[in-house]
């Protein structure tokens, strides 16, 4: 279940955060980013990197066989992939990361596993900060404080995907706690491959699921992992039973007002 944002299901915004452990952030990444060829919801789309370890993750990305590409190689990258008018180009779609630089008009090494480019921006006019259904994750270079990472994570979700999930590399729970009260999400993976642990693993107690509900964020009912009890119809058959019930004076604490309690 994807919400109805302008780009709905857009999943793969992730924080690393300056106690990220980078070689296995890398490695999840790469899991993440690979997965059906990319095309998952959840595929890592848009890396959110501390700067102080920025140059290390994009060397650890390598050793996981990202490739890097040019300016001008992204260039030819965004025509391959998205049309004039900013439609998603079909046959770039889940394929490998050799036919999409072929698409793009470039060759990149056999072992190369998926290819990385460096975010100029974000917004609607910034294509690579949307959702690539592909074998590409695009990266993002933060200075400074963390929340200058949270600002940027706002502004991708205002792209598209709010609702969805997202993911922090980082053993600060200060970190953690503040991505999960500002996102606009119903799920946030901790240190995890986004797009094998959100919809339910036995490592982290998330229910499995092929369908996520988005909440609010994404015009949907629910939030939760839609799992089999969703299907299924009920009917309440309500007898009388003893009242368990505080006082209203207790539930309503400061605000209580006996002048306005009506039988």
């Amino acid at each position: 279940m994807q919400g109805t944002s302008p780009l709905p299901g857009l999943g793969g915004a992730m924080i690393f955060d300056e106690t990220t452990d980078v070689e296995i952030a890398a490695r999840n990444t790469r899991t993440s980013k690979t997965s059906d060829f990319g095309s998952g919801c959840s595929a890592d789309g848009n890396l959110v990197i501390c700067g102080g370890i920025y140059d290390r993750m994009v060397e650890a990305l390598k050793q996981e066989g990202g490739y890097l590409a040019s300016s001008g190689e992204r260039a030819k990258l965004e025509k391959a992939m998205w049309d004039a008018e900013g439609r998603r180009i079909v046959e770039t779609v889940a394929v490998s990361p050799q036919k999409l630089a072929q698409a793009a008009g470039f060759e990149i090494p056999a072992d190369r596993r998926f290819i990385m480019v460096e975010g100029t921006g974000i917004g609607k006019e910034h294509k690579f900060s949307g959702e690539k259904l592909t074998t590409l994750l695009a990266l993002y270079r933060y200075e400074g404080e963390f929340e200058n990472a949270l600002k940027m994570m706002e502004e991708i979700y205002k792209v598209g995907g709010s609702g969805h999930s997202c993911g922090i590399y980082s053993h600060d729970d200060d970190h953690i706690d503040r991505l999960a009260l500002r996102a606009p999400v119903t799920r946030i993976m901790v240190r995890q491959p986004q797009s094998k642990t959100n919809a339910g693993s036995a490592e982290n107690g998330m229910p499995m699921t092929s369908s996520m509900g988005c909440g609010v964020w994404g015009r949907n009912q629910v939030s939760d992992n839609i799992g089999l009890k969703y299907y299924m119809q009920s009917t309440f058959v309500a007898r009388p039973i003893l009242k368990d019930q505080p006082e209203e004076s207790v539930l309503f604490g400061e605000f209580f007002d006996p002048a306005v309690i009506r039988e």
